[in-house]
């Protein structure tokens, strides 16, 4: 089985962490404007079962992803099962009419403004975001595929690069969870 191994954290200077990033000889990458709409299911609570359906709008290309439920406390370690929608939609407004049709309902979008990195840690490539999230914040993720045989060594990497970027307490909410829970 394949996962997703993340880290999220908030930062509250942007520029002090791009500048740890730049003397490890990483660049952020040019700013990408990433939308996306999540969906609650017709028959079981995403909230309660820890699940997330979206569909991700960026770059003139649309995804839709599953994300399963977290499989520790420690950091934010899912299944997640990603699809690329057909050019002919992309801004996933079809698939979201297919979703809503089977009874799917549109819960929130959440926007975001993502720069993105890439980082060498112990001989492994570490994808990397500084996302600015409307009226949540912004955010540095660190990111390794794993699968069953490399899954505890990537939530090792992950979790001593964090440490070194001095990137402080982790958030495991996700930026939904976050954009729900703020005051009306």
């Amino acid at each position: 089985m394949n996962y997703e191994v993340e880290q999220k954290h908030r930062i509250d200077d942007a520029a002090a962490l791009a500048s740890r990033l730049e003397e490890r000889g990483v660049k952020l990458g040019s700013p990408a404007v990433q939308m996306d709409q999540y969906f609650a299911h017709p028959a079981r609570d995403y909230a309660v079962t820890d699940e997330a359906l979206r569909i991700r709008t960026a770059g003139g290309s649309s995804f839709v992803t599953y994300k399963g439920p977290k499989l520790d406390v420690d950091s934010k370690t899912r299944r997640e099962l990603e699809l690329p929608l057909a050019s002919t939609d992309s801004d996933g407004a079809s698939f979201g009419e297919l979703l809503q049709a089977l009874g799917f309902k549109p819960v929130a979008t959440v926007r975001k403004k993502r720069r993105p990195f890439h980082i060498q840690h112990r001989g492994h490539e570490v994808e990397g975001a500084l996302d600015d999230v409307d009226g949540v914040g912004t955010f540095a993720e660190l990111e390794l595929q794993a699968d069953d045989s490399s899954l505890e060594q990537a939530k090792q990497i992950i979790s001593e690069l964090a440490d070194e970027l001095r990137l402080g307490a982790q958030e495991r909410r996700s930026y939904l969870e976050m954009l729900l829970e703020r005051p009306a």
